[in-house]
């Protein structure tokens, strides 16, 4: 196990930067998910740190080394890809066994690594079988496996539970992160998809067109995000961002944010609280909540209330938003204000 640190790092193709001057540290054992739209360049990240992609500048470390010249077999680092990268003419055992063979590890030794990895995964009965028997999920785990019979100081996962149905990404994902927290390995995680990154991530790195945005704990960017762009993709549905004057009349060049849980029926509790009217367009059942579209002086609007909660679609209602739920934004720089 080792930590992982980002030193300034900037990855430019033809002329193209990437990624931008990204500075981050990664603990030893910490689990740090990369998140972002596509192109966002967190997969780029990943690369650079695997030695999949060389450096423009800056630096990167694992533990004390620096890597930025060292191939990817010297990095000490196992990646487990979206597409599972498994040889479909061997077996299990043997796609396991393979990079330790390579390595020259002892034969006695592979084995001992392949039957712990399997325990670890619940899949000792597999290892007879073949890719093409197993389901998707099943594949991931023996592409898992393959990382942790390296005993590497870091995982680097690329969005691999992308390719599972949506049950399955749940039940993996839950998968992952005990195996995590009972190897301690430090992991880097890639994904566009901010409910597995809020989910899993001890802190999350937000990415986009190349730049960090933000990093800290999931609560910390729930309820303190630095930007608009961040407030935006954290958070589902998404917090409602608009212009000031289009909710309240007032406060030009600030943009207020507010999150559909937070928005409540009927009239304000306290003065202060932010009051607007508003039509209801289309009503979504979710179970025990709704989603509630309203419209507000052609500014669209979302609300996620109780299911007992009377709405009812084309009526004129009043909606209000406790003072301290709402966020403050520069409409210039887009930044929080304070």
């Amino acid at each position: 196990m080792a930590s992982v640190n980002y030193e300034h790092v900037t990855k430019r193709f033809d002329g193209t930067t990437a990624v931008n001057d990204f500075d981050v540290d990664v603990r030893d054992g910490e689990f740090i998910v990369l998140v972002g739209p596509s192109g966002c360049g967190k997969t780029t990240c990943l690369r650079m740190l695997a030695g999949l992609e060389r450096v423009t500048e800056g630096r990167i470390l694992i533990g004390p080394r620096v890597v930025n010249n060292l191939p990817p077999q010297r990095r000490d680092v196992a990646m487990v890809f979206q597409s599972y990268a498994l040889y479909p003419h061997m077996k299990v055992y043997d796609n396991l066994a393979f990079g330790l063979r390579n390595l020259k590890v002892p034969k006695r030794e592979i084995d001992g690594r392949v039957r712990r990895a399997a325990e670890i995964l619940d899949m000792t009965p597999l290892l007879t079988r073949k890719p093409k028997q197993l389901s998707g999920g099943q594949r991931q785990r023996v592409a898992l496996g393959r990382a942790i019979v390296r005993e590497p100081a870091a995982f680097l996962m690329d969005e691999p539970l992308s390719n599972l149905d949506a049950k399955l990404r749940v039940a993996t994902r839950a998968e992952i992160l005990k195996l995590q927290r009972r190897l301690g390995t430090t992991t880097v995680y890639v994904t566009h998809d901010q409910v597995e990154a809020m989910t899993m991530g001890d802190r999350i790195a937000i990415m986009n067109e190349g730049v960090l945005q933000q990093i800290g704990a999931p609560q910390e960017l729930y309820e303190r995000p630095a930007n608009v762009f961040v407030a935006g993709f954290i958070g589902s549905p998404a917090m409602n961002l608009v212009p000031a004057p289009a909710i309240n009349g007032g406060g030009e060049g600030v943009m207020l944010g507010f999150r559909p849980e937070h928005v409540h029926v009927g009239d304000a509790a306290d003065r202060d609280d932010l009051r607007f009217d508003g039509r209801v367009e289309v009503v979504e059942y979710l179970g025990n909540e709704k989603l509630v579209h309203i419209m507000r002086n052609e500014t669209p609007l979302v609300a996620m209330v109780p299911v007992e909660q009377p709405v009812q679609e084309g009526a004129e209602m009043t909606f209000t938003v406790p003072t301290h739920r709402i966020h403050r934004f520069d409409a210039a720089t887009t930044a929080a204000i304070a």
